[in-house]
C-alpha cells in the first residue's frame, strides 16, 4: 500500500514541478527577450514533456528500462484513445475544424521509424540520435510554419497563444517557479520509478507492465484534464492536433534523449503486440485528420471501449 501512495505522490509531485518549470522558463524567456515564437516551440514543448523525460532517464539510470519504454509506447496508445475517447463521451470535439494533417503525416512517419528501430533490439545512443536528428527536422519545419503564421497575425498574438506568460511577472517569482520545477522533477521521479518497480515485484508483473499502464495513466492526466475542460466549454477544436504533437515528440524526444544514459532495450512483447497497438491507436485517427470527421460521442464509445480492451489484456 505505501508503494501505491508514494508512486502517487511521485506523480503529483511531477506534475506540479512540470507545470512549475514551464511557467518559470516561459515568463524568464519572455523578460530575458527570447521570441515567444522560440518559446513555444522550445521551452513549452520540452516542459510540458519533462515528467516524462525525467522518469525515462530516472528508470535507465536504475536499471528498469521497461518502465522508461513503457511510459512512451503506453502513454501515446492512451492519448489517442483515452484523451480524446473520454472528452467525446461529454461532448463532440470539433477536430474537423482543425488543419492538422502535416503534423499527422510527421507522426506516423516517426511510429513507423520508431518500430523499425525498435526491431533493432535496443535503442542505444546511435538510434537516440537518430530520433533527435529527426526531432530537428521537425521542429525547423515549424518554425518555418511559426514564422509565416506570426507575419500573418503579429507577434501580439503569439504572445497571448502562451497560456503560462505573464509579461510583468517578477524576477523572484520566476526564480521560485523555477527552483521548485529544477527540484521537484528529480524528486518527483525517482519516487514514482523507484516505488513503480516495488509494485512490479510485489504483484510479480513486468516493469513493462507498470510503464504501459500505471506510469503511461499517470503522465496522461494533464492532457487527458485540459481536454475534459475544452470539450465541456465546446473548445476542444485544437485536441487533435495537441495529442498529435505529443505523441511524435515522446516518440523522438524522450527515449532520444533518454539513450544518452544507458541503452533502452526491447521487451518482445513490445514487438509482438505493444507497438501495433500503438500503431494502430494513430491510424485509427485517419478520419479526424483527412475527411474532417469530428469525434462523435459514439467514437467516444469505440476509443474508450478500445482502450480498456488493451490495459485489460495487458494486465492479463
Amino acid at each position: 500500500m505505501t508503494a501505491w501512495l508514494l508512486s502517487g505522490l511521485g506523480l503529483i509531485i511531477l506534475l506540479l514541478a512540470g507545470d512549475a518549470l514551464v511557467r518559470g522558463a516561459v515568463n524568464l524567456s519572455l523578460r530575458l527577450g527570447v521570441p515567444a515564437l522560440i518559446v513555444s516551440l522550445t521551452i513549452v514543448a520540452f516542459g510540458t514533456s519533462a515528467p516524462e523525460l525525467l522518469i525515462a532517464i530516472k528508470a535507465v539510470e536504475e536499471h528498469a528500462p521497461g518502465i522508461a519504454l513503457g511510459n512512451v509506447v503506453g502513454s501515446n496508445t492512451a492519448n489517442i484513445l483515452l484523451v480524446l475517447g473520454l472528452p467525446a463521451l461529454l461532448a463532440t470535439l470539433h477536430t474537423s475544424e482543425c488543419n492538422s494533417r502535416k503534423t499527422y503525416v510527421f507522426m506516423l512517419l516517426a511510429s513507423v521509424l520508431f518500430i523499425g528501430l525498435a526491431f533493432l533490439g535496443t535503442f542505444t545512443f546511435w538510434t537516440g540520435a537518430i530520433l533527435l536528428a529527426v526531432l530537428g527536422l521537425v521542429l525547423a519545419d515549424a518554425f518555418r510554419d511559426a514564422k509565416a503564421h506570426r507575419r500573418a497575425c503579429g507577434a501580439a498574438e503569439e504572445i497571448e497563444d502562451l497560456e503560462e506568460a505573464d509579461p510583468d511577472m517578477p524576477f523572484w517569482r520566476i526564480g521560485i517557479y523555477l527552483m521548485l520545477g529544477l527540484i521537484g522533477l528529480p524528486m518527483g521521479a525517482h519516487l514514482l520509478v523507484e516505488n513503480a518497480t516495488v509494485i512490479a515485484r510485489t504483484y510479480a508483473v513486468s516493469e513493462t507492465v507498470i510503464g504501459l499502464t500505471l506510469v503511461a495513466i499517470g503522465t496522461s492526466l494533464p492532457e487527458l484534464a485540459t481536454t475534459m475542460m475544452a470539450a465541456l466549454r465546446r473548445q476542444a477544436d485544437v485536441a487533435l492536433g495537441n495529442v498529435i504533437g505529443s505523441n511524435m515528440f515522446n516518440l523522438l524526444a524522450i527515449i532520444g534523449i533518454a539513450t544518452w544514459f544507458g541503452p533502452i532495450p526491447v521487451d518482445p512483447e513490445f514487438l509482438e503486440f505493444d507497438l501495433w497497438v500503438m500503431l494502430g491507436a494513430s491510424v485509427l485517427l485517419f478520419p479526424f485528420v483527412f475527411l474532417k470527421k469530428d469525434i462523435t460521442r459514439i467514437w467516444g464509445v469505440i476509443l474508450t471501449t478500445l482502450y480498456v480492451v488493451y490495459v485489460v489484456s495487458v494486465l492479463l
